[in-house]
């Protein structure tokens, strides 16, 4: 267990928090976890909050990957009885990384990159089993957006069989500008999508490729799916029109492979 010091002051009995392995309870322990570069999956805030710690917090998270979420006082009493003093840190079990660096060292090795892109995929057991099966093909990376996604949480690292400890997971603020980056280094884009007639077995996945696949209730976002050099589709033939998204990674990965053997 690591114990935050806080500078002295008069009444250290006002910030003083104690950190368990998920979370940093309290305004001044969450500043110095940012500060010695804790990976944070995100932090709640009291609604209504103020005062000059707070806004010494909202200065170190200005231009963060860090998500902040503001939530009622309710849900962070749910989240722990103890002194939050209003802000609660979730500590990731993983240390993001940036796909701006693992791209090139694909390269350097010699190998041909197979990027998995999440488009807001938020359930924590579909990102354990997606980073499941990602691990067993061989995917380089998994990119997800800094909002609007699963949390690396105990059941998604369970869900995983221990994936996301050994496959990179980068954390990007715009999805957009990561894809339009993974093109000019040379990969194409193939959206998996109901949105056209293109099967799954059309693109050239021997390409470098990064595989985007979206939400089950949303699916890809507009701003993807136009950016995409391919928009495949996974055949359906029952009256279920729609796979898991776990499971439609599944296939259209395993595609990916069958083309690459």
């Amino acid at each position: 267990m690591d114990n935050f010091r806080r500078p002295q002051r008069q009444d250290r009995s006002r910030d003083r928090v104690k950190e368990n392995n998920e979370f940093v309870f309290g305004i001044r322990a969450v500043i110095e976890a940012i500060k010695a570069a804790r990976d944070i999956e995100t932090i709640y805030v009291q609604r209504g909050l103020s005062g000059d710690l707070f806004l010494e917090l909202k200065s170190l998270l200005s231009g963060s990957l860090i998500p902040l979420s503001v939530v009622p006082i309710e849900k962070l009493n749910r989240m722990t009885q103890k002194n939050h003093q209003g802000v609660i840190a979730v500590i990731s079990p993983i240390t993001y990384q940036n796909i701006e660096d693992i791209v090139p060292a694909i390269y350097e090795k010699g190998e041909t990159p197979l990027i998995l892109v999440l488009d807001s995929v938020t359930d924590v057991r579909n990102m354990g089993a997606i980073a499941r099966t990602a691990a067993c093909v061989g995917v380089h990376a998994i990119v997800v957006p800094l909002k609007n996604a699963a949390q690396v949480n105990a059941d998604a690292i369970k869900t995983s069989a221990g994936a996301l400890f050994s496959i990179p997971v980068c954390r990007h603020a715009n999805l957009h500008k990561t894809c339009l980056f993974l093109q000019d280094s040379g990969l194409q884009i193939v959206a998996c999508t109901e949105k056209t007639d293109d099967l799954i077995y059309k693109p050239d996945y021997s390409l470098p490729t990064a595989i985007v696949m979206g939400s089950e209730d949303e699916g890809i976002s507009n701003e993807l799916l136009r950016v995409a050099d391919h928009l495949a589709k996974i055949p359906m033939a029952g009256k279920i029109e729609s796979l898991n998204v776990s499971v439609a990674a599944g296939v259209i990965l395993y595609e990916a492979v069958r083309q690459r053997s």
